[in-house]
């Protein structure tokens, strides 16, 4: 019988209970569960899966979930492929030094061969080993400051829910939590074929996210600065996001030259001026179109556009949608979340 090619998932007290082991189940079900739904009969589990950690010890993750792990790091050999899970920490805790031992057994993973690939946060892992640099790659969207300031050899793809921009050098990363969907049937397709993952994604009713994270991202307040003319603009331009000539304004108020006033200002916030007021007036926008009734272009001119094209433009830029479309899509969650 020929051997199973083998995947890891890498876990710690920090992993969340939901990805951990719904890529364990989902992995698990490859090539098994769907001939038992459709023809009475389960066919060959297809993969080798096991849950590993720094020592191998029972412990409790996220939400004091147990987790029994099948063995330690140093014991488990060279899989085909290792998924780390997300390791929470907050957009300002960067993990710097928390994971040594797993960060030196992944490098080696990835130099005997195997795939690596991350869900969420545990992209830091990755980033922090060094096995980024150089690559495109992305996490939860809340991250997009701590990578930028922390890891600038990265290129992080907010809009990526998906990034294989590194599948070349085996290293593929997945955005948000509920992202282990979409890795999931990216891992069963290149180790069981795509009738498998299809299949599979049928069982679990496994659609993906073609739009990608970008309609779900919240502009994060950025990382503490101390520049305090800074920090009363951004106060400032809060409440003043639909003035016009926006950045003329804060460029006044700080009392900077216009050239001094934009370096500053993307030192301490990641956003070029322009680009950070066009966010916070999304942002407004996305909660108007999320509840409210008006029409598409009296949200734009609220928030600053009277131009209709203008706000549309905008708009999708920063959600990968248009107005309609987020209006559609989040209403709909919306009436879930408040039936009537």
């Amino acid at each position: 019988m020929a051997k199973k090619p083998q995947i890891l998932l890498l876990a710690a007290p920090e992993t969340s209970a939901s990805v951990l082991y719904g890529l364990y189940d989902v992995l698990m079900s490859a090539g098994a569960v769907y001939l038992d739904m459709v023809i009475g009969k389960p066919g060959d589990e297809l993969l080798d899966v096991k849950i590993v950690t720094a020592n191998g010890k029972p412990f409790r993750c996220i939400g004091n979930i147990p987790v029994e792990p099948h063995a330690a790091i140093g014991d488990a050999g060279t899989p085909d492929a290792v998924v780390v899970c997300d390791m929470y920490t907050t957009i300002y805790d960067v993990p710097h030094g928390r994971y040594p031992r797993e960060i030196a057994w992944l490098k080696a993973m990835h130099a005997g061969g195997a795939l690596l690939s991350s869900v969420c946060s545990g992209s830091l892992l990755l980033a922090e080993g060094g096995l980024l640099d150089g690559h495109r790659a992305t996490a939860h969207w809340a991250y997009r400051d701590m990578f930028q300031r922390h890891f600038p050899e990265i290129s992080f793809q907010t809009e990526s829910v998906l990034c294989l921009a590194a599948e070349e050098d085996r290293i593929v990363t997945a955005g948000g939590v509920s992202a282990w969907h979409d890795l999931v049937v990216y891992l069963i397709a290149r180790f069981c074929g795509y009738q498998v993952a299809i299949e599979t994604a049928k069982v679990f009713l496994i659609g993906g996210h073609a739009e990608g994270q970008s309609p779900y991202a919240v502009m994060t307040r950025p990382m503490e600065s101390n520049d305090g003319p800074i920090t009363d603009i951004q106060e400032w331009i809060a409440e003043h996001y639909a003035t016009t000539n926006p950045v003329e304004k804060m460029v006044e108020r700080s009392g900077l030259n216009p050239r001094t006033f934009s370096r500053r200002f993307r030192t301490a916030t990641g956003f070029a001026p322009i680009e950070y007021v066009q966010a916070l007036r999304v942002e407004e926008a996305k909660q108007m179109l999320e509840m409210d009734q008006i029409s598409n272009d009296d949200v734009g001119a609220a928030i600053g556009y009277d131009d209709p094209a203008s706000f549309r433009r905008v708009f999708k830029r920063g959600t990968g949608m248009t107005p309609a479309a987020y209006r559609k899509k989040f209403q709909r969650i919306a009436r879930i979340a408040q039936p009537a």
